[in-house]
């Protein structure tokens, strides 16, 4: 008897087909979006099942994914990297949701979230020396900034860096890091001052600098992804490795979130995309009562309303991603539509799941992992609440 978490294998329906008709879209687009999905499909797609029950990746991948140029996308070619409009990494993060993993891009594609705030402020000299080895996979590098008494509140974190001499000496602890364990560098946001966003500071770590530990984490999903508490206790940095100005790092991570968010908006919906697609194909060869199961009209108002959802989710997406493709940057926009996106993959996912039944609570089934992910994409790179109130002050209310 067929595996019935295996029967939407070879998908007949295409759920993504609309996505690239936009006025928007360029050939060039159209090609790197067949150039990432054939990657995808030799390179994760038939991984990712093992890999979970593993709980990682091989580091191998970083460099595949280096060498297809998927890493250094937005990046100034000076450091290696290809000049790309946002509309690039919205193909590329929607490509890499068909594989149906969010561990595998959680970790992979981390030096987005920091390599930024180096690429643009760090000393020349670091810069050219950290950012390449990252974009060409040779290295992976980890954003640390959250910490376990603090979350959302970037404003207020306690990790600490004093001045000594020429180094910056760090103590405290940050976690839910992605690539946390086996990160070689770390763009860490510390406070060298005062109270409040005035008195942060980014700092560029190695990996193994003395007296940093690290412990893995162990999540509900994104089980392949490298999640890690680090424990800071007296790092010397050199102050070469400052990013930015001391005291003016908390603007260049919060502009650095807005990218993040972005690329969190359209994972998403690539997900939600994944489930309506798997939805679909599902109940065209599932039968009850000697009819398939895409005939039931309560099914198909459960499809319509996923497809729905996924469209105006889509073009709020692309709409932001126009936005700041020319130089702005819509803080309320962009956490609105963290939101948005967020309550689609909720909705599409619990809906998949229904449809799929019993077939849809094994591990195994695309919409299964899809499900246990929802809730981190939710609270990962600013909860919903925390966006909610960013949009409600930018809006004036």
């Amino acid at each position: 008897m067929d595996d019935p978490r295996r029967q939407s294998a070879q998908p007949d329906y295409d759920a993504f087909a609309p996505l690239l008709d936009g006025p928007w879209y360029t050939d060039e687009h159209r090609a790197f979006r067949e150039s990432v999905r054939r990657f995808v499909e030799a390179e994760i797609s038939p991984h990712v099942d093992a890999w979970d029950e593993a709980g990682a990746f091989p580091r191998e991948l970083y460099k595949k994914a280096g060498q297809m140029g998927l890493l250094a996308l937005g990046y100034p070619e000076e450091l290696g990297g290809v000049e790309a409009d946002p509309f690039f990494a919205l193909i590329l993060q929607q490509e890499v949701a068909r594989a149906g993993s969010g561990g595998v891009p959680a970790s992979l594609f981390s030096s987005g979230i920091s390599m930024p705030p180096v690429a643009h402020f760090a000393r020349d000299a670091v810069r050219r020396t950290v950012v390449p080895q990252v974009l060409a996979g040779d290295k992976i590098a980890a954003l640390a900034v959250t910490e376990p008494g603090g979350g959302s509140d970037v404003a207020n974190l306690r990790t600490t860096a004093r001045r000594d001499g020429d180094d910056y000496v760090i103590n405290g602890e940050k976690t839910f890091i992605s690539s946390g364990m086996r990160a070689d560098y770390l763009t860490v946001a510390v406070r060298t001052g005062g109270e409040g966003a005035g008195g942060i500071s980014l700092l560029l770590v190695d990996g193994d600098a003395p007296g940093l530990a690290r412990t893995a984490l162990k999540k509900m999903g994104w089980w392949c992804s490298d999640t890690a508490t680090l424990y800071f206790d007296d790092v010397r940095v050199p102050v070469e490795r400052l990013v930015g100005k001391e005291n003016q790092g908390f603007h260049a991570a919060m502009v650095n979130f807005n990218g993040e968010r972005l690329s969190l908006a359209a994972l998403c919906n690539g997900f939600a995309l994944v489930c309506l697609e798997e939805a679909v194909n599902y109940a065209r060869q599932r039968h009850t009562f000697g009819r398939a199961l895409i005939t039931r009209q309560a099914i198909r108002h459960k499809l319509a309303t996923m497809a729905q959802r996924i469209r105006a989710t889509q073009a709020y997406i692309e709409r932001t991603a126009w936005a700041m493709g020319e130089g702005r940057q819509p803080a309320a926009d962009i956490a609105l539509l963290k939101n948005q996106a967020t309550e689609t993959l909720e909705h599409c996912a619990r809906e998949a799941v229904q449809i799929f039944g019993g077939a849809g609570y094994l591990r195994g089934a695309k919409v299964e992992r899809i499900y246990r992910e929802v809730r981190v994409m939710a609270i990962g790179g600013g909860a919903e609440e925390i966006m909610r109130d960013l949009a409600a002050n930018q809006l004036g209310f």
